[in-house]
């Protein structure tokens, strides 16, 4: 692999690049919450397209050229730039602060281009900018080449979005000149422009809530879509015995992370219910519960952490959701985990908890998702628990939210 400096160039034929490869931003945050993103530009380096915007609130380009994967601190994003349309001459991978803080904070970085180069940079080459453009790959000459740019920015991703011509979701509109008497007809009215929202919520302290109303005229919420992702790499803490030795894996020598899904639910009937990949309770998204858990993935391969549906259209079946996380397997320590739980659902802005506390508990319940006459709440939860004698974690978190489950030993195997 090639180590790039800040302003080399190179081609990317000379690094071993194909047309596909996946290009990783590993960001050493520091506390910080960075937002990572890829701008597909023209050939006047302008955004003329808003769907080649790959982020958090789109992660992915309209025929999947650019896909965005986040894990922990890993931002992987998969480039396939023989399906580019010929429109997009250059993608321009980004790094910006969302809230308080500088880029000079950032700890030791990396921009990876599969197996070919790798662009080191830290925060020490910056000072109070609130973005860094980390690296671009371009077409010159019908060749393709990757640049090292390092360059920080005064502000933040919407002013990002607006140097490369972009247009904001909610931004305010240039004020028209008045309009001529016109001498014919006026043509036909051009479509919408598309605008990108940049928008988001982060519950960041354990009670914080956010209520949702219904879109007008809509019959629910449509799918909702919640997201687990973690840093599936963290080290194994230090040697322990008994129960936590084997999920740390030590003997057979240390693993990464397996962190599970799941929800304990209650339908509006009252009836309770649980959804995991423990037991094979998988559930069901068109039928009762019309929550689903999918596949789980033990490789460590699946970049899209794991993912639970809820029929957002049958939301008035369901009076509460409570999303949780177990340590099925790994480090018992969920400060390593750097995990963050992302909730969506169309026409709203997403909602992000972060696993940001805790210590070697095997259990976290994440959030509880409640029908509140009708409207959508999310609440941070962020309570840890560990087994207490007989007493399973799962057990704990159910008497503690009263869900009234009965509890038996599980396995995945």
């Amino acid at each position: 692999m090639i180590s790039f400096s800040r302003g080399q160039k190179g081609k990317l034929a000379d690094l071993g690049c194909q047309s596909a490869f996946p290009v990783t931003l590993d960001i050493a945050a520091n506390g910080l919450s960075l937002d990572v993103s890829c701008f597909g530009l023209d050939g006047a380096d302008k955004l003329s397209d808003d769907r080649y915007m790959v982020f958090f609130n789109q992660l992915a380009s309209p025929g999947g050229e650019v896909k965005l994967a986040l894990n922990g601190s890993k931002a992987e994003f998969a480039v396939n730039l023989d399906a580019l349309p010929a429109a997009i001459c250059k993608l321009v991978f980004v790094a910006a602060i969302d809230g308080n803080g500088t880029m000079r904070t950032v700890g030791a970085s990396s921009m990876t281009l599969g197996g070919g180069a790798r662009f080191e940079w830290s925060g020490a080459d910056f000072q109070d900018e609130k973005a860094v453009i980390v690296g671009e790959i371009y077409r010159k000459d019908g060749v393709w080449r990757f640049g090292a740019v390092g360059q920080g920015f005064n502000g933040g991703l919407s002013s990002l979005l607006a140097h490369f011509g972009g247009t904001e979701s909610g931004s305010p509109a240039q004020k028209a000149a008045p309009a001529a008497v016109p001498a014919a007809p006026p043509p036909p009215a051009a479509p919408p422009e598309k605008k990108v929202s940049l928008s988001k919520v982060t519950l960041e302290k354990r009670g914080d809530k956010v209520s949702l109303d219904k879109a007008s005229g809509s019959k629910g919420y449509g799918r909702i879509h919640v997201n687990l992702n973690w840093n599936t790499g963290a080290p194994p803490p230090a040697a322990k015995t008994g129960f936590l030795s084997r999920l740390a894996n030590l003997g057979g020598g240390p693993k990464g992370i397996d962190l599970d899904l799941g929800c304990m639910y209650e339908m509006a009937d009252g009836t309770p219910g649980l959804v995991q990949a423990l037991g094979n309770a998988w559930g069901a998204y068109e039928r009762r519960p019309f929550i689903k858990l999918e596949a789980d993935d033990r490789s460590g391969q699946n970049k899209d952490g794991e993912n639970i549906t809820i029929n957002g259209d049958q939301f008035n079946d369901i009076k509460r959701a409570l999303i949780f996380a177990f340590i099925y397997e790994g480090a018992p320590n969920w400060a390593a985990t750097d995990g963050v739980v992302t909730i969506k659902m169309p026409d709203q802005a997403p909602i992000e908890v972060r696993l940001d506390q805790g210590g070697n508990q095997m259990m976290c319940a994440i959030a509880m998702i409640e029908n509140k006459g009708g409207n959508l709440q999310v609440t941070k939860l962020a309570e840890y628990y560990a087994q207490q004698g007989n007493s399973s974690a799962h057990e704990l978190m159910d008497r503690r939210f009263g869900f009234g489950l009965r509890w038996t030993t599980g396995s995945k195997d």
